[in-house]
């Protein structure tokens, strides 16, 4: 149901739009497109059995993936966006189912290339580089490929691994419909003394209501929901981790945590690195538990306290210019050039701007390679939106740094560095204003918004890696995951990662039960390392001056041409250190003393 009051998507004005013209001007020219997709698929398949004759050969073979790739990439970006203009759009709808059925049939055209590749004699590929220059630029393909040989079986066991690869999926299709179709939330009473329906996109702002029996009844709902389906959930968590676990030993991994983390040439080390270093910082993490209960004047915190801000916004409403001029403003230490970048993508419709009667919720940066990157915001006025403005930018512009300076095949980035320069943008921003506030209210709401930051991200996504790590060490030592035994661990790090000035109420328990994430194992420890690589690449610009901007422009600029540790280094940060983490958490206790600082002149 389209929400009251919006705009009709033909109401929009252009201004506010983004160009998606610069991508097909029209409909007809997506189409024709399509069908030129459709008929070059085949000639994929005419290279199976050949790649070892000969350099020509398999070059030959990488141009005409790589050309069907970008075709395929407009054609999928433009029906995506047109879609998310308005989900509404059946024609629309159409378009995209289409364009997906084509990347699945792209796919299988070449899925026998990796089989076939790592099924040559050895030093067939290396002898191939060597014989012909053109090939040279696909030398980080083919030797992250080789790197991980000892880990694909024959083709045989390799199409078994296919065919079931969709069953394998079962556990997180299972929770991915019984979370968003099938579980219904009670209603509770709101802060108007209306009914609200508790729903997974009402909840967290639920918690940051000012009203705390709304915070306590949103979350005593929520998580008793969750309680009557423990048994189901824990069966359908036991069986993903099982699926992972399955996959790790038969690729012939340690661990499943080794097989995860081995696509991006990531060691297991960075891994508990992160939680090694955030455990350290656990004494500072309750010093911020301890001062929340004291600025929200209650005698004992408690689990649903922890999301309301703990000083008020003033309720400042910051225009979308403003919110353009803001952002300029904090990321002038990136140097001239990044801003002028800024300013294209501003003025010549990069952002798709408001929310409109079906637009797709939320925000993120997309495109395709050939084009300028795109940005879809529901920009809503306030400083949430200004951040996600900082952020989505810092996306964008990576891409268009990468598209610029790669060829296809290496510019898309890792996730493991995808967070990397969105958080940066963000990081600069906030100490930017934080340096300018004057009234010493408002300073302490936005140190109160950075403060958080380093909560969710840092520490509550190592808690969350450090809980898959127990778990799916337990799967492989043969261990039942009950779901008493689940929410044992789960509250146990409650305990220990919030301390013992808060109420860790019985509830909490449950939480693991409603995280996605955790049905792709081990992918959010990137957050926090992410979130950390950030902090100290912000750190080094605005200490180190012009120097720290060019080599972050170079990481920018790397794509995966190399493996993200490498290309992190080329920007002064090492992530296979603990420095860079305990640097963040070193921040973090740096704004912690100055809100108790605040907090104990009485300033708020």
């Amino acid at each position: 149901m389209a929400k009251t009051g919006l705009r009709k998507r033909e109401e929009v004005r252009k201004e506010d739009t983004w160009a998606i013209e610069d991508l097909y001007e029209k409909d007809e020219d997506w189409e024709r497109d399509y069908q030129k997709l459709e008929q070059e698929i085949p000639k994929l398949r005419a290279f199976a059995g050949r790649l070892g004759e000969s350099a020509g050969t398999l070059l030959a073979m990488r141009k005409e993936s790589d050309a069907l790739h970008m075709l395929a990439e407009n054609v999928y970006v433009y029906a995506g966006q047109r879609l998310h203009e308005n989900t509404d759009n059946g024609h629309y709808q159409n378009l995209a189912d289409r364009a997906q059925g084509l990347l699945v049939r792209l796919s299988e055209a070449e899925a026998y290339i990796e089989p076939e590749i790592l099924g040559l004699p050895e030093g067939t590929v290396e002898r191939f580089l060597e014989e012909n220059e053109e090939l040279q630029v696909y030398r980080q393909y083919f030797e992250n490929m080789i790197r991980q040989r000892e880990h694909v079986l024959d083709r045989e066991r390799e199409e078994l691994l296919a065919a079931v690869g969709e069953l394998a999926e079962s556990p997180k299709d299972i929770f991915t419909m019984f979370n968003n179709a099938d579980l219904r939330f009670p209603e509770i009473t709101g802060e108007d003394g209306r009914p609200v329906e508790v729903t997974h996109g009402r909840y967290t702002a639920l918690l940051q209501s000012r009203d705390r029996r709304v915070r306590k009844e949103a979350f005593t709902a929520l998580y008793e929901t969750y309680g009557r389906y423990r048994n189901t959930l824990a069966a359908a968590y036991r069986a993903n981790v099982k699926q992972a676990v399955f996959y790790g030993k038969t690729r012939k991994y340690r661990s499943d945590l080794e097989a995860a983390l081995d696509g991006s040439h990531i060691p297991t080390e960075v891994y508990d690195n992160l939680i090694r270093a955030v455990h350290e910082y656990l004494p500072q993490m309750h010093r911020y538990v301890e001062l929340r209960r004291r600025l929200l004047r209650v005698e004992t915190l408690h689990m649903y306290d922890l999301y309301v801000p703990m000083v008020e916004d003033d309720g400042q409403k910051i225009s979308f210019e403003q919110a353009k001029e803001m952002v300029l403003e904090g990321l002038a230490p990136m140097g001239s050039e990044y801003l002028e970048l800024l300013k294209e993508g501003f003025s010549s419709r990069w952002i798709d701007v408001y929310e409109n009667q079906g637009k797709r919720s939320g925000a993120y940066s997309w495109g395709a390679y050939g084009t300028h990157p795109y940005v879809l915001l529901n920009y809503q006025e306030n400083l949430n939106s200004v951040f996600t403005l900082a952020h989505e930018m810092g996306h964008a512009l990576h891409s268009w740094y990468s598209d610029q300076n790669q060829p296809y095949i290496y510019a898309g980035y890792r996730i493991f560095v995808a967070e990397v320069a969105s958080t940066c943008n963000e990081a600069l921003l906030i100490r930017h204003l934080i340096g300018k506030a004057e009234d010493p209210g408002r300073k302490a709401y936005l140190i109160n918004y950075f403060l958080e930051q380093f909560r969710t991200t840092l520490f509550r996504q190592t808690m969350f890696a450090e809980f898959e790590k127990i778990t799916h060490g337990m799967a492989e030592r043969g261990e039942t995951l009950t779901a008493d035994r689940l929410c044992e661990i789960y509250y146990g790090l409650n305990r220990e990662y919030f301390g013992e000035t808060i109420c860790v109420d019985r509830e909490i328990e449950l939480e693991w039960a409603r995280i996605p994430h955790f049905y792709t194992p081990f992918y959010v420890y990137q957050y926090a390392t992410g979130f950390s690589a950030a902090i100290a690449l912000s750190e080094r610009i605005l200490k180190e001056g012009d120097c720290a901007v060019a080599q972050y422009r170079d990481f920018l600029k790397g794509g995966s041409s190399g493996y993200p540790l490498d290309l992190l280094r080329t920007a002064g940060v090492d992530m296979e250190q603990k420095a860079p983490i305990e640097n963040a958490l070193r921040i973090f206790t740096q704004y912690l003393d100055e809100m108790e600082r605040l907090a104990g002149n009485d300033e708020i």
